[in-house]
């Protein structure tokens, strides 16, 4: 078990990767009895693990937790390009997070745990763009999951906001904003994400990893153009095989100005899912309008994942 506060989850272990053009080091933490049945977290953008950390927590009585900052959020680096690998000489392209190379990693990062877990599958909690990094894992890099649980989810088209495109268009000429007026947009564009006014020390929270990193501001803009590209059709396809293969649960915030939530029952068409629960009051950052629920909701759907009772 890692070392974690009464308040916090310690990312402590690192994780390294590489292909044929980058490297990778993920910063991971996990909390509770390694012999109980694992749950893996996994954020979106442009958020971080600590997103999860109260349900970690809670869940850490019954599981054994597990969380991670996907390359270039969090406490996790920005993917290295490796020697000799050339430039791209289109800029979104230079700056693209690219999310199948962030399923790739996770994939590989699911897989190192497995060697724990002996016969065991994980049960998956996925929000925002970690839903079509865990679907794109399942199918094109074989990692099975006990359940999937999928939260306000980027899946299945069509996306947009106008922000991701007006940044894909003028990459750099955000990197080159103040910090000032950088710090105003990222503010704004967090502040969109949930449905209440947020309490200054979320806002603070989930601003903090773009402020306090020398790369904050390149990053930010770096997955705001991989948000604009989502890396869906090698998947979307074949969604139908998800919900043959394990229980798939939906959740949305009925208010999402992000992803409205009529994309929920079209997700759960596509997947096969077993259920979905809308939770009112609640926009695309529902854990933080309407944690308790959402509480009650996980809590519930694990508990008869793993145990078969509520």
């Amino acid at each position: 078990m890692t070392a974690a506060s009464q308040h916090d989850v310690a990312l402590t272990q690192s994780f390294d990767y590489q292909n044929a053009t980058h490297s990778f080091t993920i910063k991971w933490g996990s909390i509770g009895d390694p012999a109980s049945p694992p749950v893996v977290f996994v954020h979106g953008t442009p958020w971080s693990s600590r997103v999860w950390v109260p349900y970690a927590l809670a869940l850490s009585r019954k599981f054994h937790v597990y969380l991670f900052d996907n390359p270039g959020f969090g406490d996790s680096p920005l993917e290295r390009k490796l020697p000799n690998t050339p430039d791209s000489a289109d800029e979104v392209t230079r700056l693209d997070a690219d999310l199948a190379r962030q399923s790739e990693v996770f994939a590989a990062l699911f897989k190192s745990w497995q060697k724990e877990w002996g016969n065991r599958a994980a049960h998956v909690v996925a929000h925002d763009h970690a839903g079509l990094m865990t679907l794109r894992a399942h199918l094109l890099h074989s990692c099975q999951y006990a359940s999937l649980c999928l939260i306000d989810v980027v899946a299945i088209g069509p996306f947009g906001q106008s922000l991701f495109k007006l940044v894909a268009e003028n990459p750099g000429h955000f990197e080159q904003l103040p910090d000032m007026a950088f710090e105003g947009i990222l503010e704004s564009y967090i502040r969109q994400a949930a449905f209440y006014n947020l309490p200054k020390e979320t806002m603070d929270m989930l601003k903090a990893p773009w402020l306090r990193r020398e790369d904050g501001k390149s990053g930010f803009v770096r997955q705001l153009c991989q948000a604009n590209s989502r890396n869906t059709d090698a998947v979307e396809s074949r969604y139908g095989e998800v919900g043959q293969k394990m229980p798939v649960k939906i959740i949305w915030g009925a208010q999402d100005d992000w992803i409205p939530v009529e994309t929920a029952w079209r997700l759960e068409k596509a997947l096969n899912a077993k259920e979905v629960s809308v939770i009112a009051n609640a926009g695309h950052l529902v854990m933080c309008d309407q944690g308790a629920q959402l509480g009650t909701e996980l809590g519930i759907w694990l508990a008869i994942a793993a145990f078969g009772s509520s």
